[in-house]
């Protein structure tokens, strides 16, 4: 059995963090306003490719969106993206989401995700906290055959809705169990 050091540790979580740099991410861009194009472009990918997705940010409470997401990972990983939450369709707080994961990985991906807000209370308690974590409590809204967005009764009756979407990589699926959420100021 091969023992590992704790220098290869690092070196492993090294070379995953710079694999996550290397892809563009919006980390040092021009600030809200190429967020805000950035998500303007994601709502209108959701919308047009999933049409029902629609129909259903006009029951929610406030949305945020997630345009790019970068994941990278090689035994140890992460992913890293920034965002804008909207209400009414107005930007009203921009948003970082970072997760750490360990495990059988190795790739990279980028995807784009969105989490609606279904009830005033969700999108208070989201507002309100210092670090939100997404857990396992969430729904996922799942992408079937390519074109269409599964959103049951239990999904649409949750508080607070999933959807990952353009995901591009190499890493098999992405989940965002575990994903925390800061407020920033770009």
């Amino acid at each position: 059995m091969q023992g590992y050091s704790r220098r290869g540790f690092l070196a492993i979580g090294g070379a995953a963090g710079l694999g996550l740099a290397g892809c563009g991410n919006g980390v040092g861009s021009d600030g809200g306003g190429r967020i805000d194009q950035r998500v303007d472009a994601t709502r209108d990918f959701l919308y047009s490719r999933y049409p029902g997705t629609q129909d259903l940010s006009q029951k929610a409470s406030g949305i945020l969106w997630m345009p790019l997401i970068t994941e990278a990972g090689f035994g140890f990983g992460g992913s890293y993206g920034r965002g804008a939450l909207r209400v009414n369709d107005v930007t009203v707080d921009y948003y970082s989401a970072a997760q750490a994961t360990f495990g059988l990985q190795v790739g990279a991906q980028q995807y784009a995700h969105a989490l609606f807000f279904m009830t005033p209370e969700a999108l208070s308690l989201f507002r309100r906290s210092t670090g939100w974590a997404l857990g396992a409590d969430a729904k996922y809204a799942l992408n079937d055959q390519g074109e269409t967005i599964l959103a049951d009764t239990n999904t649409v009756l949750s508080p607070v809705v999933a959807f990952v979407f353009g995901q591009a990589g190499l890493i098999v699926g992405a989940t965002l169990e575990g994903t925390k959420y800061n407020r920033i100021i770009p």
